[in-house]
This record gives C-alpha cells, structure tokens and sequence, in this order.
C-alpha cells in the first residue's frame, strides 16, 4: 500500500491521475468509485441521460467470474473451432451469403472486406444474432471499468457506453456480452461510437440490426486498415487487421479459415 506521502508526490507529479475514479478487486467500492466515475464521465461529454445511467448500474458479479475464466486463450486451434461450431458457422454462412449476395457485395464495395469475413465474425460472435447476450452492457462494461484488473482498457469503453445511452442507441435495460459486447457482432461500447454506421438510414444507429451491425463491423475493419483484394489468411496483409478485432490468436486464425470456406 502506498504511503500518502508517496501518494501526494505522485499527485503533484500527475495532474490528472488526482481526478481518476480509484479502482477496486472487488464490489465494496462500487459505489463510491460511480460518484468520482461520474465526474470524469461528464467532463468526457457524457450528458444527462448517460449520467443517469451510470447511477443505476450495479456491480456485475458475473461480468467478473467471466473475467477470471476466459478459456480461448488456452485452447488449440483444433479444440476451438471444434467448441465454436465452425462447420455449422460456414455451413449456414454460405447459406445466408447465397441468399443475399447484393447486400454482401454491397459492403464489400463500400468497405472493401468480403463477405466471408463479415460472416464468419457474425456467426462466430452470436450465432448470426441467435443469442447476443443476456447481461446489462451498462453495468458490465462500468464494472469492468471499476475493476483494477484491466480499467485503463475498459474505461474509454465505459465513457462510450454512457454517450451510446445519451444518443438512444442503448439503455440501461440493454442487454449483450458479459464483457458488456453489444448487438450482432459484439461491438464494445467505444468501439460502437467511434465506428458505428446507420446503415439503415433512420437516423440512428442500431447494433441490434444487422443492417447497421455488419456495415459497422466492415467500417471498423477498414478504418482500422484493411486493403481490398489483399488475402487476410495468417501472413497476408489483412490478417493483422482481423488480429484487432479479437485478441485471442485461435479466434483470429478461427475467422480466417471460415472466412474462406464460405467466400470458397
């Protein structure tokens, strides 16, 4: 534990870490970390509603458990794919790319990323929007924020998720990954208002549609450097793009493999 002399040196030392929300292992500081989170929300941008919501989340216990036990990481290759239903994935991908190739070849004009790809992370994030999760985003993603475990990373997701409630895009009653992913291709909150597209055309943009959902998810991989009609198989160009969407190497060798399967 640091001494407060050594906590009032790194203060002075550090203008902005005296205004940081202090984190916690576990949901004893909850609260009291919501009321200083709350400060630095709305210093962010966070408005009204989205501050509202923050004082009505609660401390994600599952969220956390979640947290402690991720598998992927310690699987092969083989195992994974096996565990995720790939065969099912590509079978049914291939099915929905034939049954509607123009909204698929339009992405790939607009973003350059074909449909393989764009499918294959649909099906493998929620089974082509058949379960898109059954915890509160809100909650989970400002329990994860709180927790001292990874909350420089989670933080700027958390501040999204409250501006994502100030546009409407999502409530507090919203419900998606326990790591607070959200809608058909489980975008994290940040990510979804930095690279979220309204696709549709309704003037609000809806990861609960697919519509939105993929347009996004193209958007994001192009933003993030994705080459049209460059490969995207493990050593090509557009892999390193594909290693940006999910951390885990099996996952990223995993879309790559089905990708080319359903573009087959």
């Amino acid at each position: 534990m640091l001494r407060p002399a050594v906590l009032i040196a790194l203060f002075l030392a550090s203008p902005t870490l005296g205004t940081a929300a202090t984190c916690g292992n576990t949901g004893s500081g909850f609260e009291s970390w919501k009321s200083d989170f709350a400060r630095q929300a709305k210093r962010a941008g966070v408005k009204k509603k989205g501050l509202q919501a923050l004082a009505q989340t609660q401390y994600a216990t599952r969220t956390i458990a979640a947290d402690r036990n991720q598998k992927s990481f310690k699987y092969s290759l083989d195992k994974f794919m096996r565990v995720r239903g790939a065969d099912t994935i590509v079978a049914q991908g291939r099915k929905r790319k034939a049954r509607n190739p123009q909204f698929y070849a339009a992405l790939e004009r607009q973003y350059g990323v074909p449909a393989g790809v764009l499918i294959a992370i649909h099906g493998m994030e929620t089974g082509f929007g058949n379960f898109m999760g059954d915890s509160q985003v809100v909650s989970a993603i400002t329990t994860l924020a709180y927790d001292c475990r990874r909350s420089d990373f989670f933080i700027p997701h958390a501040i999204g998720a409250l501006k994502l409630v100030d546009q409407g895009s999502i409530t507090t009653a919203t419900k998606g990954a326990k790591h607070g992913e959200l809608g058909h291709t489980q975008f994290l909150p940040g990510n979804a208002m930095k690279y979220g597209v309204d696709a549709t055309g309704d003037g609000r943009v809806d990861f609960y549609n697919m519509t939105d959902a993929l347009a996004s998810t193209a958007n994001f991989l192009r933003k993030k450097g994705w080459k049209p009609g460059r490969g995207y198989q493990p050593g090509q160009p557009n892999f390193a793009v594909i290693q940006q969407w999910n951390a885990a190497s099996v996952y990223q060798q995993s879309i790559a493999i089905m990708a080319a399967r359903i573009d087959g």
